[in-house]
């Protein structure tokens, strides 16, 4: 086929693909507004994320199969009953931050599998009854931040599943609101924190059985009185009164402390609350094991020590307080103590000493200069959190005794140095974080101790050299990060356990890592503050045994580090276990074919800031398992490489930020698997180069193209800044290729047809134009009224001739007298056809001489044409059939065998006369002289079938 038919054929072929896609413009990953979260297991739940859009109605396009809708912080005013009506699936909606006013009742009728319903933050006044029906399988609902003022008695009787209902920050004033809610079967926990609420008396509420909560919030509500008088709550655990009684005191009402026996936790944080009501709340809680402690005052003595002397209370929570430190004492059977914020400046011995059960102490966020005195003496700490405080230097007794200590937070202080004796008693040490200090050495205090430290965070200092055996004696390290400007090629022996190493090294770091043999995730921070390419060329061998990685990161920042991609090879030759391959920022140019043949595992791959616009297909070949490909800001202008490189089982593909213009929706027929494509940011050209990519974007059913509807044209110019998928693709279907092929189509079929007609069918045509030209003379012959000139026009083939002149002249001319118009004697020059027409009409009657040369006449056939047609119009017997030959029905046209169904008769047969010519000619005599109307009667007996 010649390349222009080629073209158009698959021009036409497209079109003929895209068609169901312009009857259906939406279907499920086409997203106008929101994007479907990326899982590396496609049978994985669908979440869609629709937030912080500007959306001022529900999308209609979310995919029929999602699990999870995120429309939070949006401008949706309204929720109609329309908008969730096809995600039967749909377990979690999210509408918080919006300005929801008004919810239709039933909007959530189809929603049975919810089981989470998030609309904080809105403007929704009242609750009405049929609000939430259909949530039969709801179990968490959050309703904070609204101004509710009214919860219909109905409002909550679908909601049978119902656990946590969240109702803080609302205008509820009457503790009657929420009897609904307590009635549920199953609720265990409810907030009704930031209301209006002025009194909680259990004697207000009218319920016909107790409730299963466990879990009440009153927080920050205006209450003059808490009362539990009725067994209403009989598996309550936890209450929250912090900031009530800002209008007043609070008086705690709890007349029999049976109706708190399973009390554990009691927030208390800034409640005004008189000594003497302490009093009775101690003395109504007898199970009580976390205690929250908030004064506007000083937490003194007397406060704590009634709440110290409750046998089962293990956790003491006073942060953000100003705490009388030496008045702890009491509180020897504590085993959690948060004193995290509370602005100390140091812990006076003496003041947790006697806690020899406590396992947790947090004092982050305030103004130690050392580790507190107190600690040395905590041999059952386990967590201990120093975070955030001014400490600039640890000794060899901070944590003498603290041998059980497994977690140790010293992130965000001013630690300069460390001592070789300061961890070495730290045997159980699991958990160390150093980060954000001053450290600019080790101190050999990682040679000897800590045997069982899993995780060393020493990110962000200033330490200038590691050198060999810094780390020899953590022999159970599984993840450390670390920066230096400087790596000895032994800095990592003894780390035969090391899992995740995360280094920060300038970019002409040295090192070898043949002492990790465990290492499996291995990332690199390269800094180049010059613009200088100065890698060093040794470091490619630094990564030669690294047979068991599995993940592998560089990121370089500030200029660009320019490793030569040829020595990329080299990098990743010893991984054969790689799956997770990222260089942001590192190489100059595109990587080289054969780079990946020792990584046939490799599953992500991911390139940043490099020109790849000289990219080879072949580097895909050696890893045919590919998922997730990124090569974001790589300069790349066209996506020919992945159809070369057909990846089947590609599923993630990031090239935003590139420089493509012009994409053939073809590309992604070589991308069977692929799920997810980013494209974002690149100058795309709207004009019909784009018309098959726009419509696949719009119509694919498989691919989710992440906001394809937010791309905007960068040319042509008339088209800059418009959206890419608002461009009219029906303007580019009528091209001119499409029209040639069109029309060249049309030739074909019209030859085929017009063969097809003049082989089976060409007598018919032919017999009624010429009918049709008949018809339009006669309509002429008939308003003129001409005159008869002949008796008859004899009709006859040359070779039948002389049997014309021989018998047929000397008898109807001479003996009987008639006139007969023969066309060789009587036709006037000029046109044949317009001879034959005139001298048919000019004459009373017409004889056809029919033999088998009539019969194969063209002439002949159109003088019986018109002589017929003037039979049909005129309904007269003007036709006289002579055979001169028998002739066989099926070798008649058409013309005669339409004779012989309108009139039969007249029909003389010269072979059948004999030796009896003279009847034969009195039969003709006798059709000469009857009159135009028509007879039954035949003049001769012919053949049957003429």
């Amino acid at each position: 086929m010649p390349p222009g038919g080629r073209s158009s054929l698959c021009f036409i072929l497209r079109l003929l693909v895209l068609l169901p896609f312009l009857l259906q413009p939406s279907l499920a990953y086409s997203l106008k507004n929101c994007t479907i979260d990326y899982s590396d297991d496609p049978l994985d739940d669908v979440f869609v994320d629709c937030s912080s859009r500007e959306l001022v109605t529900v999308p209609d396009d979310l995919p029929r199969h999602v699990t999870s809708v995120k429309l939070f912080h949006n401008l949706l005013k309204k929720i109609h009953r329309k908008d969730f009506g096809s995600l039967s699936k749909l377990r979690s909606l999210n509408l918080q931050d919006n300005y929801i006013t008004h919810v239709d009742d039933g909007s959530f009728i189809h929603l049975g599998a919810l089981t989470t319903l998030d609309i904080r933050s809105n403007r929704l006044t009242n609750l009405t009854a049929n609000l939430f029906q259909g949530l039969s399988n709801l179990t968490v609902l959050v309703l904070s931040t609204n101004h509710i003022k009214v919860i219909h008695t109905s409002a909550f009787q679908f909601l049978s599943s119902l656990q946590t209902v969240m109702l803080g920050f609302n205008n509820l004033q009457q503790i009657t609101d929420i009897q609904p809610i307590l009635q549920l079967p199953h609720l265990q926990e409810l907030s009704i924190s930031y209301n209006l609420f002025t009194s909680f008396e259990t004697k207000d509420l009218q319920l016909s059985k107790s409730s299963g909560l466990k879990v009440l919030d009153v927080s920050y509500n205006k209450l003059k009185k808490f009362s539990i008088t009725t067994p209403i709550f009989p598996h309550l655990q936890s209450i929250d009164l912090s900031r009530c009684g800002q209008a007043g005191v609070l008086k705690w009402d709890i007349p029999d402390k049976s109706l708190l026996r399973n009390i554990t936790h009691l927030y208390l944080g800034h409640t005004l609350i008189p000594y003497d009501e302490i009093q009775q709340v101690q003395q109504s809680l007898d199970s009580l094991m976390h205690l929250r402690l908030g004064y506007k005052k000083l937490i003194n003595k007397r406060l704590l020590d009634t709440f110290c002397k409750i046998p089962t209370l293990r956790k003491l929570d006073l942060s953000s307080n100003k705490v009388a430190s030496k008045k702890l004492v009491s509180c020897s059977q504590l085993s959690e103590l948060d004193l995290s914020d509370t602005h100390m400046t140091e812990l006076p011995k003496g003041s947790i000493r006697s806690m020899k059960r406590l396992r947790s102490l947090n004092v982050e966020h305030n103004f130690y200069h050392n580790v507190p005195h107190d600690v040395r003496s905590l041999s059952s700490l386990e967590i201990l959190n120093l975070n955030d405080n001014l400490i600039s230097e640890l000794s060899c007794d901070d944590f003498i005794n603290t041998t059980r200590l497994i977690e140790l937070h010293l992130k965000t202080n001013r630690i300069a140095k460390l001592v070789k004796c300061v961890f070495e008693k730290l045997n159980e040490l699991k958990v160390l974080d150093l980060s954000h200090n001053m450290l600019q050495t080790f101190g050999n205090s990682f040679k000897t101790g800590a045997l069982k430290l899993e995780f060393l965070d020493l990110s962000e200092n200033s330490v200038q050299h590691l050198e060999k055996g810094d780390f020899q004696g953590l022999i159970s390290l599984k993840y450390l990060n670390v920066v230096s400007d400087d790596i000895d090629n032994t800095a990592f022996k003894g780390l035969n356990n090391l899992e995740t190493l995360v280094i920060h090294v300038p970019l002409s770091f040295k090192y070898n890592f043949t002492d990790l043999p465990k290492l499996e995730n291995l990332i690199i921070y390269l800094s180049n503050v010059s613009s200088l390419k100065s890698l060093n060329t040794n470091s490619v061998e630094a990564f030669f045994n690294l047979k068991s990685l599995k993940s592998f990161t560089m990121i370089c920042s500030g200029h660009l580090c320019g490793f030569d991609c040829d020595k990329l090879t080299q990098t990743l030759r010893g991984m054969n276990h790689l799956e997770d391959f990222t260089a942001d920022n590192i190489y100059n140019s595109a990587a080289q074919v054969g780079t990946l043949r020792f990584n046939v595992h490799l599953k992500r791959l991911t390139i940043r800031q490099t020109d790849l616009s000289e990219l080879d297909p072949e580097l895909f070949h050696p890893i045919p398992n590919l998922e997730v490909l990124d090569f974001s800001s790589c300069k790349l202008k066209s996506l020919d490489f992945l159809v070369k490189a057909r990846p089947p089982a590609l599923r993630f593909l990031n090239l935003s930020n590139n420089e493509l213009t012009v994409i053939n929706e073809t590309v992604f027929q070589s991308l069977p698997a692929l799920t997810y494509l980013d494209l974002d940011n690149n100058p795309f050209t709207c004009d019909c180069s784009n018309a098959g990519f726009i419509q696949w974007v719009i119509g694919n059913n498989q691919t989710q193209v992440v906001n394809a509807h937010q791309y905007t044209c960068s040319s042509p110019g008339a088209e800059q800044g418009r959206k890419l998928l608002d461009f009219d693709v029906q303007s580019c279907w009528m091209d001119v290729g499409f029209l040639c092929f069109i029309s060249s189509t049309c030739l074909v079929v019209l030859t085929l047809l017009s063969s097809f007609i003049y082989h089976f069918l060409r007598w018919q045509l032919s017999y009624g134009f010429y009918l049709f030209l008949a018809f339009i003379y006669d309509s002429r012959k008939k308003k003129k009224g001409t005159p008869h000139q002949f008796d008859a026009f004899v009709s006859y083939n040359v070779h039948d001739e002389a049997w014309v002149y021989r018998e047929m002249l000397p008898v109807l001319e001479e003996e009987q007298g008639w006139r007969l118009c023969l066309h060789h004697r009587d036709f006037q020059p000029g046109e044949p056809m317009e001879n034959i027409t005139d001298t048919i009409y000019s004459s009373r009657k017409t004889i056809c001489v029919i033999s088998q040369h009539f019969l194969q006449s063209e002439w002949c056939s159109r003088e019986i044409q018109m002589a017929s047609f003037r039979l049909f119009d005129e309904q007269k017997d003007v036709l006289i059939l002579l055979f001169l030959e028998e002739i066989p029905t099926q070798q008649m046209s058409p013309y005669y065998r339409m004779r012989k169904l309108v009139k039969r008769r007249t029909y003389l047969s010269w072979p059948q006369a004999g030796q009896h010519t003279g009847v034969f000619w009195q039969n003709v005599q006798r059709a000469l002289e009857t009159g135009n109307t028509p007879d039954d009667t035949n003049l001769l007996s012919g053949p049957t079938d003429c």
